[in-house]
């Protein structure tokens, strides 16, 4: 009898089913373990979470604290406003793809110095497009927020509007993108329910200076991996927004700590995953939809429009065993679930757990 064929190292089997790459992908994502209600999260719980997953989309306050929920990393979403207002331990500001996302405190300069230039080309296009003038208007928003701040977008567009210079509609949100691709300004606390703009040399601690563009790629390589591996060259690329090469430089610089599924990449030594997953209803533009080119593996083809009917929107989706198996949302303060078939029992009563558990996180 032959003996087994031996794999070399950094090699492992090709992913054998959907299902298998839908587990590992939903291990990286921390949503193998159930909400935390009791006992209280500790202090660190979202931060650590956001750092796992390097960046969260954050275009959607309420999104970012259900995609947390979702994680177990925080009991309340008043544990989100604590990391973003107390401890300062959260940021948010226009980094990956030219999107807000929230990230760790720690990894904004870093991030920053990698997307900056893709941030600011973008909105000076979207700006000439719109007719901002970010040359009259963006010392009118330091200004506020020198001798005022932290302030939230409300307040900042009626002290441009003061001066007279446009900043209706998109005009505004791209300006205060502008400044934040300048290093101007950043996303911090939470005031009466508001995020505010603060000025980033008064929000943040003078920092180090970030590491150097290779070492910076390789980490930005090594921390995608961490909470989205298994993963392709391509898809680190679309997630972070930066040209292929960029993510090749990366992850050639990591290549030690890799192991290759066909074009398929992960970190080595992963713990093992459940052969099962738990029931989970995920927030709007959560990131298991949006950390690869090809979100196939987790919704299926004939229900991809119910998740994603196009305009830049992903909608909240209930997910049992990783398989987008519904949307639902929250009507006159109750979570509605529209299934896509009719749900096995313990699924749906899992569901029930997941609605009342959103309940008791928002309230």
């Amino acid at each position: 009898m032959p003996a087994p064929a031996r794999r070399r190292p950094g090699t492992r089997p090709s992913v054998a089913a959907p299902a298998d790459l839908r587990r590992r992908r939903a291990a990286a994502q921390l949503l193998t373990a159930g909400p935390r209600s009791d006992p209280p999260a500790p202090p660190d719980g979202p931060a650590n979470a956001v750092s796992h997953l390097l960046a969260v989309q954050a275009q959607d306050p309420r999104a970012v604290r259900l995609a947390l929920r979702a994680r177990g990393a925080a009991r309340h979403e008043a544990e989100v406003d604590a990391a973003l207002t107390i401890d300062r331990s959260l940021v948010a500001g226009w980094l990956l793809r030219g999107t807000l996302h929230l990230v760790a405190r720690e990894d904004y300069a870093w991030l920053h110095a990698l997307t900056a230039s893709l941030s600011a080309a973008t909105t000076r296009r979207r700006l000439g497009q719109l007719g901002g003038d970010p040359e009259r208007a963006v010392p009118v928003i330091l200004r506020a927020l020198a001798d005022d701040g932290p302030l939230p977008r409300a307040a900042l567009a009626e002290r441009v509007a003061a001066t007279g210079i446009h900043a209706e509609g998109q005009v505004l949100p791209h300006l205060l993108a502008h400044a934040a691709a300048a290093g101007e300004v950043v996303l911090g606390p939470v005031r009466d329910g508001a995020q505010c703009f603060v000025l980033t040399r008064d929000w943040l601690d003078a920092a180090e200076r970030p590491p150097g563009r290779d070492a910076a790629l390789a980490e930005l390589a090594r921390r995608y991996l961490r909470g989205h591996g298994p993963a392709t060259e391509a898809d680190l690329a679309t997630w972070s927004g930066l040209p292929l090469r960029d993510a090749r430089a990366g992850l050639a610089a990591i290549t030690a700590e890799l192991e290759h599924e066909g074009a398929l990449l992960d970190l080595i030594r992963r713990p093992p995953v459940p052969k099962r997953l738990p029931p989970r209803l995920l927030g709007a533009f959560d990131p298991y939809l949006l950390g690869w080119c090809d979100r196939g593996f987790a919704v299926a083809p004939e229900h991809a429009r119910r998740v994603h009917p196009g305009g830049g929107i992903l909608r909240a989706t209930a997910l049992a065993n990783g398989r987008a198996v519904g949307t639902w949302a929250r009507r006159r303060g109750k979570v509605v679930l529209e299934p896509f078939e009719p749900l096995p029992d313990r699924v749906a009563a899992a569901f029930q757990r997941e609605a009342r558990d959103i309940a008791r996180f928002e309230a």
